[in-house]
């Protein structure tokens, strides 16, 4: 038995599960060449939310961070979550665009893209994967792992098999809402593994209290691979932590080969920070806590933030409840797709409205709507064609690759970026974040210049290259 590789995501995953992805570069960049001296498999650190939040809340370039993690680590695997045919955005981009994307995300730094697509489509990733093997990159695609009467182990193996015919170097169980069960772990990745030659990775969130239970009985099965996160921010709705997985399998056939002393330098650093963000809101201890409410409502910690944020706004808070209890029912009507961006947040943003309206679907959101019509590509259930005609009305639903309908858009917004224009990969910013982006660009342009438009040399000193 080959030793446990462990990909480490206080980087990425973490601080998205805990702190509404808002950890800055210069809170990561101190620690960085002691986490590249660990010898993890990978380091997950870039892709997911973390794009959107540069620029929208730390005003950093999301590609300016990859640059600083490839050099800080020089050791370690740089990983990254993918979208898909969505990138790192919210709506379906022509195949130029992403093309593009995972040729600038390799060349700056990142050596395994995790691909997956929320609706488990495997149209909706043949054009990243090929891209990433273009450039050398490995390929690994996730499954999005939920529950529901279609999501049988026969299910799975078969898309693992179209994984694997798509040209994927690996697969990730991707257990974002924390449902699996360790026994349903174990079998889950014994079919996977019967089913399909390519290695195999297990990511799995704390939320219900069972994550280090799954990794345990996944590894006896013989997977590959696991997510965790340094313990500081782990648990919760984040992953198992780091030292307690190395420490699990040390002196057994599974060790990990990592060293529990050199981890604990990363933890004082990461405690010292877990303070900081306590302390100034941004960390809110409830979500360090077990709920298996996720098993009840098949929700992911993140999605559970959202719906009553949603509800605050509106005032019915109290209503939380009602909500959670639709949420299935919506998913039911949509064609069961898994609860993971963006079709968690459509889901959501509809069973909010059916129970603050009174009255189901008598208020449609627009990105239902494109759900229900086949915009994010084929649900893994069909939809009734009558609930479908009550939701669009004449408009047809699409049935082929959504991307298929889009033209090549690259030289478009080649050109609507021009203004802002300073390396090449602003044009994938812009491409992603139309509206959030030239805010972005034009404080970064005040910041290097000096809103008098003189060149600042004191600005440059503070974001060195």
């Amino acid at each position: 038995m080959a030793k446990l590789k462990i990909t480490e995501t206080v980087l990425r995953d973490a601080h998205q599960s805990l702190l509404a992805t808002r950890m800055s570069m210069d809170d990561m960049r101190p620690i960085l060449p002691e986490i590249d001296k660990i010898g993890f498999y990978s380091a997950e650190c870039w892709g997911g939310a973390t794009f959107d939040s540069c620029i929208r809340f730390l005003n950093e370039d999301p590609w300016e961070r990859l640059r600083i993690l490839r050099k800080e680590m020089p050791n370690t695997k740089l990983q990254m979550l993918f979208r898909g045919q969505n990138m790192l955005g919210y709506r379906h981009y022509a195949d130029d665009l992403v093309e593009y994307f995972v040729q600038k995300s390799i060349a700056n730094g990142i050596d395994i893209i995790r691909i997956f697509d929320a609706l488990n489509d495997i149209r909706n990733l043949e054009t990243a994967i090929k891209a990433a093997k273009k450039e050398n990159g490995h390929a690994q695609v996730a499954i999005s792992y939920t529950l529901g009467e279609v999501f049988t182990h026969e299910y799975y193996m078969n898309y693992a098999k179209q994984i694997e015919n798509a040209g994927a170097d690996s697969i990730c169980i991707k257990d974002m809402a924390a449902l699996l069960t360790p026994y349903e772990a174990e079998t889950l990745v014994k079919d996977l593994k019967s089913a399909v030659k390519i290695p195999i990775q297990l990511h799995t969130h704390y939320t219900s209290g069972l994550a280090s239970m799954c990794i345990l009985k996944a590894v006896e099965a013989g997977v590959d691979g696991v997510d965790t996160a340094m313990s500081p921010l782990a648990l919760g709705t984040s992953h198992a932590p780091t030292e307690s997985i190395v420490a699990t399998f040390k002196g057994t056939e599974y060790d990990t080969g990592l060293d529990l002393v050199k981890l604990n330098v990363i933890r004082d650093y990461f405690m010292k920070l877990r303070k900081k963000y306590i302390d100034n809101g941004l960390l809110d201890p409830s979500m360090l806590a077990t709920n298996t409410n996720a098993l009840l409502y098949q929700v992911p910690g993140g999605m559970l933030s959202n719906l009553l944020s949603q509800l605050k706004q509106a005032g019915k808070a109290d209503q939380l409840d009602d909500v959670l209890k639709e949420v299935p029912k919506v998913r039911k009507d949509a064609g069961y797709p898994p609860l993971v961006t963006p079709t968690s947040q459509i889901v959501g943003t509809q069973a909010v409205f059916n129970v603050i309206m009174g009255e189901r679907y008598k208020t449609v959101t627009k990105e239902f709507k494109g759900l229900v019509k086949g915009e994010y590509g084929k649900t893994p259930v069909a939809i009734d064609p009558e609930f479908q005609k009550k939701i669009l009305g004449d408009e047809e639903p699409i049935t082929c690759r959504p991307a298929d309908l889009l033209q090549p858009e690259f030289e478009t917004m080649k050109k609507e970026a021009a203004e802002w224009t300073e390396q090449e990969e602003d044009i994938l910013t812009y491409a992603m974040f139309p509206k959030v982006a030239p805010k972005f660009f034009k404080d970064r342009r005040d910041r290097k210049y000096g809103v008098d438009g003189k060149h600042s040399d004191a600005e440059n000193k503070v974001h060195p290259v």
